[in-house]
């Protein structure tokens, strides 16, 4: 039987209560539903709530079990493990009887991170291409609403989506080719479930209980402690907070699904002229709206030559952060993002509308834009001047500017991250929103791409890795899944320390010291003026392959880049040695390779030549003739050079010589 504990209760079944309305009837939480995949191999958990003292069936084809609620509502039963099946039906019944159709058992993988896992499949290199290929019945994909919390809740919202060329685009792009390279090689379901969120560090997504193993974390981890004692004060204050961001997300939520409102703010008649002015693209935040997260609406008016009459035109806007909704001349002609299921990830798709010809009139036209933003930089600012423009739909050289003056109205604000009690940078809070509520239901492992945002902590991440590794596995109480993260990419992130990306790759080498952990080495995958680089299906392949050698066994395969093994001195010269040499050692460049460095006693490095030798890299330094340290790719804008045959490239690294 379920239990809940303290205030988890308290706040939990306030929470749930609000939602249903009622206790009498049996609810799920919403990871339960039609399309779901299960895991195979493992007992089956299924939980809910009902009326205190109700007896509830579970039935999974022959398969059944029976609970009974507790004075909290709260229910539970396991089901036997199952290898495989399709098109199952699992039927809850109670005072009223819940049917879930269309339930497959295979492989399930939670994947998380910040936004480079959350970014979309349309969003990267070839992404449009392979969405309008992705006819995956058996791929099913669950996106988990980004909320926070003080303390762990029982439910978050999402649904499961069946892979297929009309949903594919708007998943997460690592997870759809991590998925889709396991679903082609095991010929099983699998089952990808999309916990993530943009600019976020990696303690939100911790466990309470393991921060403690993060050095130097005790004054972080006291100013959580008075909240998770109950305090009556600062719990009327975090409730009354709550309440106030409540109230600002319904009011956008309002506002959002008003049709007739968005109309009369892009009429043609509108008397706009004690609008403020922005000049875009650009950040509000730099261009007179200041600490501001909400709603605001964007008009443009813009003159047409008479021979664009009744002609179908494309509008390109670049990126909008985040979410959007276009018209033209009170035509609404698309839109990005569902603010009211907290759909958000759009921050860095172009947006590219079709206008038809019926809206389209010679002279004065009116481009209206409504633009929400959640958090962080908002508004059009994605897109260079010239790359924002109408065009005939039959001729993009022929251009009309939007760029440059806009009008806009500032909407309802909604409560920004710094200011809320608890918000997305709260140790805790994401792994108690969006973590905790599925540690019942059975996975096979997690993948992870993230870092980015505590690129300056060096070894301190490290352990940061460790205790979020060490929460979820405690979590999940199923041992040592498989826990299988990104290296990061270059990327010049302009710190007065040009060295803190390596430091934070070797950071995240070290962290394979972690038993059952896998890392996918995407040093050749970056961009210098890019953050999300946007070959993402080599990122998901590489998963792929940790998964497919360590978990599924198939031991054949190469599945990392080299990784340093050994740092041995024999005179003035050093030889690396490495593991994940795969079919051998190569230069891309041929047997040049500039990368490497040595550092003599007094610790400065100098530039070295590097030969491979076998399996083998003997590296030498004419100025530094007793070398202790040995180091590669250790600069942000490093083009490394060394791989395996197999095409995948060693991590950089920095070891004593010994």
């Amino acid at each position: 039987m379920m239990r809940f504990k303290g205030n988890v209760c308290r706040f939990g079944l306030m929470m749930l209560l609000v939602a249903t309305g009622t206790l009498a009837d049996v609810k799920l939480p919403a990871i339960f539903g039609d399309h779901m995949v299960l895991q195979a191999g493992q007992p089956i958990a299924i939980w809910g709530m009902a009326a205190a003292g109700e007896s509830v069936t579970v039935a999974l084809g022959s398969d059944k079990a029976t609970a009974t609620a507790g004075t909290d509502g709260g229910w539970k039963v396991s089901l036997p493990a199952r290898q495989s099946g399709t098109d199952l039906v699992l039927k809850i019944t109670g005072k009223n009887v819940v049917e879930i159709k269309d339930v497959v058992v295979g492989e399930v993988w939670v994947c998380s991170g910040q936004s480079n896992m959350a970014m979309l499949l349309k969003g990267c290199q070839d992404g449009v291409r392979d969405s309008q290929g992705a006819n995956f019945p058996m791929i099913r994909t669950f996106d988990v609403s980004r909320e926070v919390n003080a303390l762990p809740q029982s439910d978050f919202k999402g649904d499961w989506t069946v892979c297929s060329p009309e949903t594919a685009a708007d998943f997460s792009a690592v997870a759809f080719y991590f998925g889709r390279d396991l679903h082609s090689e095991l010929k099983v379901p699998v089952g990808l479930i999309n916990s993530s969120w943009a600019g976020t560090r990696i303690e939100p997504w911790t466990a309470f209980d393991s921060l403690k193993l993060i050095p130097g974390f005790e004054a972080e981890i006291a100013k959580l402690e008075p909240l998770r004692r109950g305090d009556d004060v600062l719990w009327k204050e975090y409730r009354d907070a709550m309440a106030r961001k409540e109230q600002a997300l319904a009011e956008v939520a309002a506002i959002e699904t008003n049709e007739v409102l968005h109309r009369q703010m892009a009429a043609p008649d509108l008397d706009v002229s004690a609008w403020p002015e922005m000049n875009i693209p650009e950040q509000w935040e730099k261009a007179g709206l200041p600490d501001f997260d909400g709603l605001v609406w964007f008009r443009k008016e813009v003159e047409l030559p008479a021979g664009w009459a009744g002609k179908d035109l494309v509008l390109k806007l670049g990126p909008v952060d985040e979410m959007d909704s276009a018209w033209f001349n009170e035509a609404r002609v698309g839109g990005e993002g569902d603010f009211s299921k907290m759909i958000v990830k759009f921050w860095e798709i172009p947006r590219v509308y079709r206008i038809p010809g019926a809206a389209v009139k010679a002279g004065r036209n009116t481009l209206m834009v409504r633009v929400i933003d959640t958090g962080w930089a908002g508004g059009i600012w994605g897109a260079a001047p010239a790359d924002m423009y109408l065009a005939p739909a039959d001729n993009d050289a022929d251009r009309v500017s939007v760029a440059g003056s806009w009008r806009y109205q500032v909407g309802p604000k909604l409560m920004g991250n710094a200011k809320a009690p608890v918000n997305a940078t709260t140790p805790t809070a994401l792994y108690n929103a969006m973590i905790h509520p599925m540690i019942n239901y059975a996975i096979r492992g997690a993948i992870w791409y993230q870092g980015e945002s505590n690129v300056t902590e060096k070894d301190l991440y490290t352990h940061k890795k460790r205790a979020l590794i060490d929460s979820w596995r405690k979590a999940w109480n199923v041992g040592e899944f498989p826990f299988l993260f990104v290296q990061l990419a270059p990327f010049d992130y302009a710190h007065t320390n040009q060295f803190v990306l390596p430091e934070l790759w070797n950071a995240q080498r070290e962290a394979l010291a972690i038993p059952n952990t896998g890392m996918a080495i995407i040093t050749d995958l970056g961009n210098l003026r890019d953050i999300h680089p946007r070959r993402k299906r080599e990122v998901g392949a590489r998963l792929a392959l940790w998964a497919l050698a360590k978990t599924y066994g198939r031991d054949q395969l190469v599945y990392s880049g080299p990784l340093v093994k050994s740092a041995v001195r024999d005179g003035s010269k050093v030889k690396v040695t490495f593991d994940h040499v795969g079919s051998g050692l190569v230069a891309r460049e041929g047997d040049a390779m500039s990368w490497f460095e040595l550092a003599g006693t007094n610790g400065v490095f100098a530039r070295a030549q590097a030969v491979i030798q076998g399996a083998d890299v003997v590296v030498s330094a004419g100025t530094v003739v007793e070398p202790v340290q040995v180091r590669y790719g250790w600069a942000e804008e490093a083009e490394v050079e060394l791989t395996n045959m197999e095409g995948m490239p060693a991590s950089p690294f920095c070891v004593d010589v010994h």
